[in-house]
């Protein structure tokens, strides 16, 4: 098919030359319907991208009803463009002169109202969902159809108009495969979803109202699901909510887990590929958002979930012996904390399992301290190098202020009178230089000798898990105290020497000697706080918050 005949229309339209396209369409009435593209669009498919509301109006006027219901080569009206633009108004203009272009399906079954929702066109969703009939065949809202536009709209984070989808049409809810595996998928949808809460942190208290609101939008819409998925026969209940239960733990979103366990509370004993539960699931994943609900279980449930295995013989404890997956690992900062928080997986899952089932081997015959040992041989070198460095670095720094400290402490600001005593020593200014001098000192040598004796470590498994990092912790915070104390001895000499002649001199050396504190504070504080947390804190064993009715829900339902 030669196009080149239709190029100046082309051109006309993308550039909205509406006299040029007018004296085409004067010439040639059959170009209002022609396909004048290799996808096969008509003149109102390529206006309906990209032109202006004036235009397509203009364009309109001058074609049937019927012409406006072409289809391209994949079957998309122009409404079909529209939708997928999202822009009301044009909608609005196409509808009024074509009722029908909602209800026109296009090769892939999918309505506008689909096009709409896969693009995430909230306003325009809405719109289409009020205007496009029930009645026509396919029905839109049951079967495949409504389970793919419920899917879209949740893959587009639209929870609040799937929710309206769902309260109109609930048999929706009850669909197989269930849209509820998609929001099982989506972690940052949930307060649970760190990077959600982060970005109305920045965004400031407006942003943060909006998002809360959305995340509610998004627990409505799985507590519709599950009280739906409820009324059904427990077999095909089971079914449906096997897969959305066993993804949600996977990507540790513990809001979902804990709303299907509310309306299942057998569902901690689902297992998927692989014969694994949600509670291996959350292990092997490190979610202890998760593995805390643990702590809700009854005795006897507790019991059965620590010794189940899964195909290859694994317990829950030769899974917290795997390494962690990549991303959950680079969580925490440096090979050394990433063992560390290893080790408390492994030693918190210890204690869960039963001490006969602590020694038991999987169908390769390795128990879980064997598989531990070897899933992180290589995290235990590049621990022990991370540290090595660490400790290499600041071993120079706090040599250097305890040699500098040393020697001010000798040659005291002012010099010495005749009666030996240092001339300014009645000054209190001298006093805050002698103890912070003295301090500096100190504290200088604890961090030299803290930062040797991790040299110095064997560098064994156990030892990542307190003794290291609780020497690290020490060696950094006295360093920081050392230089503190420098900057502040250093400061006093200069008020000594300069401050009662030269007050002025204050001002700057004031300001310059915060800058090696800052820079201290802003390039190892953040490392500090994330070792302090993690050596001192505790990140499992925690219960999740939940409401007292539903805590008593589940205690009902033996969870």
């Amino acid at each position: 098919m030669d196009f080149s005949y239709y190029l100046p229309l082309y051109i006309a339209i993308i550039t909205e030359d509406w006299e040029t396209a007018k004296t085409f369409f004067d010439r040639d009435r059959n170009a209002l319907t022609a396909k004048i593209s290799v996808q096969l669009n008509t003149p109102l498919h390529v206006a309906a991208t990209g032109s202006s509301l004036n235009f397509i109006e203009k364009l309109v006027e001058l074609m049937t009803p019927e012409e406006l219901a072409q289809p391209n080569v994949g079957g998309y009206t122009a409404f079909h463009r529209v939708a997928g633009v999202g822009d009301v108004e044009i909608a609005k203009l196409l509808f009024k002169k074509n009722p029908d272009l909602p209800n026109m399906w296009n090769q892939d079954r999918r309505l506008p109202l689909h096009h709409a929702a896969f693009l995430g066109h909230k306003h325009m969703v809405q719109y289409l969902f009020e205007i496009t009939a029930e009645d026509i065949e396919p029905k839109p809202f049951e079967g495949q159809s409504g389970n793919v536009l419920l899917s879209e709209l949740i893959i587009s984070g639209l929870y609040d108009v799937a929710l309206l989808v769902l309260q109109r049409y609930p048999n929706l809810a009850v669909s197989d495969p269930s849209p509820l595996n998609e929001i099982a998928q989506k972690p940052s949808a949930f307060p649970s979803g760190v990077r959600l809460w982060k970005v109305a942190d920045v965004l400031g208290i407006k942003y943060r109202i909006l998002i809360i609101k959305h995340a509610e939008d998004t627990l409505e819409l799985v507590r519709f699901f599950c009280r739906e998925i409820a009324k059904l026969p427990t077999d095909k209940a089971v079914s449906i909510l096997v897969k959305p239960f066993l993804t949600a733990a996977r990507f540790g979103i513990h809001e979902v887990v804990e709303e299907i366990l509310v309306a299942f509370p057998d569902a901690i004993i689902y297992a998927g590929e692989g014969g694994r539960t949600a509670l291996h699931l959350a292990v092997i994943n490190r979610h202890e958002n998760i593995y805390n609900l643990t702590y809700q279980m009854r005795y006897d449930c507790k019991q059965f979930l620590s010794i189940l295995t899964d195909r290859g013989g694994n317990s829950v404890l030769h899974l917290a012996g795997e390494l962690a997956p990549k991303h959950r690992l680079n969580l925490v900062s440096g090979a050394a904390l990433q063992m560390q928080r290893e080790l408390q997986w492994y030693k918190e899952v210890e204690k869960f399992v039963p001490p006969p089932h602590k020694e038991m081997k999987n169908k390769e015959g390795k128990t879980p301290a064997m598989v531990f040992t070897e899933a992180h041989s290589e995290l235990v070198k590049e621990g022990e190098q991370w540290l090595k460095d660490s400790a290499e670095s600041c071993t120079v720094a706090a040599a250097l202020i305890a040699t500098v400290v040393f020697a001010a402490a000798i040659t005291v600001p002012g010099d010495y009178g005749d009666n030996g005593m240092p001339n300014f020593a009645n000054d209190p200014i001298f006093i805050v230089f002698a103890v912070s001098d003295a301090l500096s000192l100190f504290s200088s040598l604890s961090s030299l000798m803290m930062f040797l004796s991790i040299l110095t470590a064997r560098y064994v498994e156990s030892d990542f898990f307190n003794a290291l990092p609780k020497r690290l912790v020490i060696g950094l915070v006295t360093l920081f105290i050392s230089i503190t104390s420098l900057m502040i001895a250093f400061s006093a000499t200069l008020y000594l020497v300069f401050g009662q002649k030269k007050a002025w001199v204050l001002i700057p050396v004031g300001a310059m000697a915060c800058l090696p504190v800052t820079l201290f504070v802003s390039l190892q504080f953040p490392l500090l706080v994330d070792m302090i947390k993690s050596t001192f804190g505790t990140f499992l064993g925690s219960k999740v918050n939940v409401d007292s009715d539903r805590s008593n829900k589940r205690a009902r339902g033996e969870f």
